[in-house]
């Protein structure tokens, strides 16, 4: 693999004498094991690296005393736990060792949200950061790219997506035989294996649903009839998926008009490759005509990246009325409106006039290709 370096990665070692325990989360595949070798090198301290899923692992942390983990570390001050949700009863060992050890440092990380209670939770309260990681950022490929062919690297990332390992894969059959390979083999393995579902055809459906409606509101209860699953079903599932972190949730803004529309969420990929694998379609852009949606959902998950490695604090949302009038995204932070619209070929836009109106004080922009890298930056 390039030697990219992850922007999370300064979070991490700013923190790693902190006190607390460093979580991180992230998808499968995504580079966390990767992450943690190259802190690993630059901290330059003696550790312990254990992964979770070793039943060894589970045996020598059962017995809950300080004098057992003292043992178990021996004269290292850095533990790294890969896998850490495999373990049983894992937050409350992690409570005894960062209260009691005295200089002890401790990295974790998980691949989904589902065990992040029995894994964080209530025993780590006040006790830990908690960091995502997601494929590749433009911020992060700039290393890398030549600036003169970026627009072009942006549209073969729109097809192919963002993670790590295509770098090394330069043929593009190979690129796509690497993507259903996730989707197949490790994407869905957590909520398969989760929610004991036995066919994972229902989940793939679901997904390839939304694939289409990308900065679309998306009705439960047409899914669920589509697909004969009851609404909260469909509810449920996109609610798991959203927990190994392949799609999110962005919830309508409503706050003045009666005309908004805030019952229906829209959702997005935090990946396009991943998206254009369940529907079949790694076309270029100039053969489909999806290039909104996916400049869209491309530009979207970019800023969801750039809002994690700044920490920022700030809702998201979309806006739209019932006499069709939208925007793309809304950033509420800072006591001030931010809205944004996505156009891939540059285009006049003006803001909706019924938004202009209500919200007088909010801020509006485009976002388009020749100022993307400004926005997330």
């Amino acid at each position: 693999m390039q030697n990219i370096d992850r922007d999370i990665k300064k979070l991490l070692l700013n923190k790693i004498n902190s006190g607390k325990v460093l979580v991180l989360l992230g998808a499968r595949r995504v580079g966390k094991t990767f992450l943690l070798k190259q802190i690993l090198k630059e901290i330059k301290e003696e550790y312990l690296f254990v992964n979770g899923e070793n039943i060894n692992i589970h045996l020598a942390l059962e017995h809950r005393s300080i004098e057992n983990y003292k043992q178990f570390l021996g004269n290292k001050k850095l533990l790294v736990i890969d896998e850490a949700q495999k373990i049983p009863e894992i937050g409350n060992i992690l409570k005894l060792m960062i209260d009691e050890i005295e200089g002890l440092k401790i990295i974790i990380t998980g691949p989904s949200a589902f065990d992040i209670h029995n894994m964080t939770g209530e025993p780590l309260t006040g006790r830990k950061y908690t960091y995502m990681l997601y494929p590749f950022s433009e911020n992060e490929f700039n290393q890398i790219d030549n600036p003169i062919a970026k627009k072009d690297m942006i549209k073969h990332r729109m097809i192919y997506g963002n993670y790590p390992e295509l770098i090394n894969l330069p043929d593009i059959t190979d690129k796509k035989e690497y993507l259903n390979e996730i989707i197949n083999s490790y994407l869905l393995k957590d909520i398969l294996a989760f929610e004991n579902i036995k066919n994972s055809s229902k989940i793939h459906s679901i997904l390839r649903l939304i694939a289409f409606q990308i900065g679309k509101e998306v009705s439960y209860h047409e899914i669920g009839r589509q697909l004969s699953m009851s609404k909260n079903t469909v509810e449920k599932y996109l609610d798991l998926l959203s927990k190994v972190f392949i799609v999110f949730k962005v919830e309508g803004f409503s706050r003045n008009l009666r005309k908004e529309i805030s019952k229906s969420p829209r959702w997005y990929f935090y990946d396009n490759g991943i998206r254009n694998t369940l529907i079949a379609n790694f076309n270029n852009l100039d053969l489909r005509n999806d290039v909104g949606q996916l400049w869209e959902n491309y530009a979207i998950s970019e800023r969801i990246k750039y809002q994690n490695v700044n920490r920022m604090i700030v809702n998201n949302y979309f806006w739209r009325t019932y006499d069709q009038q939208e925007i793309d995204w809304i950033e509420e932070r800072g006591g001030v409106l931010h809205a944004y619209e996505f156009k891939w070929n540059k285009k006049k836009s003006k803001v909706p006039v019924a938004w202009a109106k209500t919200y007088t004080q909010s801020k509006f922009k485009i976002i388009t290709p020749e100022n993307f890298q400004d926005w997330i930056k």
